[in-house]
């Protein structure tokens, strides 16, 4: 990323990687309190960048997510914004998007469908 942040190894669960100035972290398989530990390194990393203004969490790969895998991304959120930047959510997963509806974080995730939407400067 730079010289000042590290990029943990992928891991089954997430995998971080650079696009221009955005940080996008992309996650797969099942993500739950089981899987925590190979997401929250990367969580943790993207919320800290210190030039990523645009942090992308890119949900295409992921199969299932539950309430604390829902926390985690959260937090994250709140973390990057705290610190001056944005996020973006990629999800077209139904029953993600489902649970997303049901929680009331559609509204604040406002997830699109592909990450050439989330690359896109708002307005």
């Amino acid at each position: 990323m730079n010289d000042d942040h590290v990029t943990p190894p992928p891991t089954a669960y997430a995998r971080t990687y650079r696009l221009a100035r955005t940080t996008v972290v992309e996650l797969a398989g099942e993500i739950d309190l089981g899987s925590a530990h190979g997401v929250h390194p990367h969580l943790d990393a993207a919320a800290l960048t210190p030039v990523a203004p645009l942090v992308v969490f890119n949900l295409g790969p992921l199969e299932f997510i539950d309430c604390y895998g829902l926390t985690l991304l959260v937090r994250a959120r709140r973390r990057v914004l705290d610190r001056g930047g944005r996020t973006a959510m990629v999800c077209a997963h139904p029953p993600t998007l489902r649970l997303l509806r049901m929680t009331g974080l559609d509204l604040l995730f406002r997830p699109v469908r592909t990450l050439d939407e989330a690359l896109r400067p708002p307005g």
